[in-house]
């Protein structure tokens, strides 16, 4: 029976092996969902807000268990695994919550004489969610809880990496009383994914991930007459105006940057400050980035694990080594980090400058503990910077003038525009990308529209 295997970055170890799916399991999953989706719809909102309510009560009871599990998992230092449920998972299930009556309700027309008129928001029935390892609570729940809020039943396969995320959800459900079917999980290949995907009774398919990824899941979307959302990568840039509050710009960019080994895809990785403060923007940034302790994340002092991987710390040192062959200069030595060790994941955060957009390292998704740092004479300069860019998932602006963060924002070519924060998910507002970023829209009210399709109801009076 082939398996996967779940390779602690932490030690190399093996910490988790799972079978994947038989292709007999997988008709029975998508039988078994199709069926309980017909069920499931019937059901009021209440109902389903009740069962979501209890789904996230699990998740809370149990945080600090499933906290270490993800840090044995994917490597992120305990001190922070059980916040991913604590407070963004939370925060985002709860939220698509309490809009999910406003998403949901009819849309009223006109009135029209002898008629009855709406449009109804129908489920669009069985949704196949793949989901990452580097937030594999948070990036998951934008799409499952309203799914399954909307009147949809949800398949979900999570990463290879975090296959006891799936698990839990499952668990979660379980305990909230979900009807058998209405969510299900499947460890599967890659080659099992575009089957499922290319298999009718798949009605959405949500993903976030890699552009390579994305492009594949595109390619089997497109042998069918259905849409996937896609969220991929980012290259996402800030800009420091001169009117600044610099300690406040180093202290939330230095986080932006190297939360989590710098593996998110709205991490910062390039920075463009202007050059009137830009030698005291460095010297802040680069001496807040050596307060970080490297090491196992399993010790509650560590602020910044390994990498997923060797394989990923191997290609973010790589660009790092490039640039400096074209004449970056590296900010941070390597030594002050002693866990730093090349052919393992353990990597030293980098902040490099004398960089230029003729290297990877600025142009190029890195997902690693690594920035690349520029002067800029002006605004212009810094909005043509921060388009030259085949993503666009988010940028942010520090400043102290609103007005021209709007200004700014208005032309920088990206999903969220931020002022004065970087690295978050108000789930109120629209998660989307632009460019190589994606398309589609998870979150907020307009986060539904994707999960449910309309229906309209031309209903004439018959004569009394």
């Amino acid at each position: 029976m082939p398996t996967q295997k779940t390779i602690s970055p932490i030690d190399g170890s093996v910490y988790v092996e799972r079978e994947l799916a038989t292709e007999p399991q997988i008709v029975t999953v998508l039988a078994k969902a199709t069926v309980a989706q017909k069920e499931w719809k019937k059901t009021t909102l209440d109902e389903r807000k009740a069962i979501c309510e209890k789904f996230i009560t699990y998740f809370l009871d149990h945080a600090d268990e499933i906290g270490l599990e993800l840090t044995h998992q994917m490597g992120r230092p305990v001190r922070y695994t059980a916040n991913e449920i604590r407070k963004g998972f939370q925060e985002r299930a709860r939220y698509m919550i309490s809009v999910a009556e406003q998403a949901l309700a009819d849309v009223q027309v006109a009135e029209l004489e002898g008629f009855t008129r709406f449009i109804r928001r129908d489920p669009v029935g069985v949704v196949f969610v793949i989901a990452p390892w580097n937030y594999p609570y948070l990036t998951s729940v934008n799409t499952v809880i309203p799914a399954i809020l909307s009147g949809n039943a949800v398949i979900l396969k999570h990463a290879q990496q975090t296959p006891l995320c799936a698990e839990r959800y499952a668990a979660a459900f379980e305990y909230a009383g979900l009807p058998e079917g209405v969510f299900q999980y499947l460890h599967l290949s890659h080659d099992q994914v575009a089957e499922v995907i290319g298999d009718e009774r798949i009605d959405y398919v949500a993903f976030t991930g890699s552009v390579e990824g994305g492009q594949a899941v595109q390619t089997a979307v497109n042998k069918r007459f259905i849409v996937a959302g896609l969220e991929l990568g980012g290259k996402d840039p800030a800009y420091v105006r001169a009117d600044a509050d610099i300690a406040n710009a180093v202290e939330n960019l230095v986080d932006g940057a190297f939360f989590n080994s710098g593996q998110s895809c709205c991490g910062i990785e390039r920075i463009y400050v202007h050059e009137a403060i830009y030698d005291k923007f460095i010297h802040g940034f680069v001496a807040l980035t050596k307060t970080y302790t490297l090491g196992d994340p399993l010790n509650s002092e560590t602020t910044l694990g390994p990498m997923v991987k060797a394989s990923a710390a191997e290609f973010a040192q790589k660009q790092i080594d490039e640039a400096v062959a074209q004449g970056a200069k590296a900010l941070i030595d390597p030594d002050l980090f002693p866990a730093n060790k090349p052919g393992t994941p353990y990597l030293a955060p980098q902040v490099l400058v004398d960089v230029s957009h003729s290297m990877r390292v600025m142009t190029e998704e890195t997902f690693g503990p690594v920035v690349g740092i520029m002067s800029v004479k002006n605004d212009e300069e810094a909005i043509s910077l921060m388009n030259d860019s085949a993503y666009g998932l988010t940028a942010s602006i520090w400043t102290k003038d609103v007005e021209k963060a709007v200004e700014i924002g208005e032309q920088v070519q990206t999903g969220t525009w931020f002022m004065n924060r970087c690295d978050y998910l108000d789930p109120a507002l629209a998660w989307t990308g632009v460019k190589n970023s994606g398309r589609g829209c998870t979150l907020s009210v307009v986060g539904y529209e994707a999960l449910t399709r309309p229906k309209s109801f031309h209903l004439k009076i018959a004569d009394s």
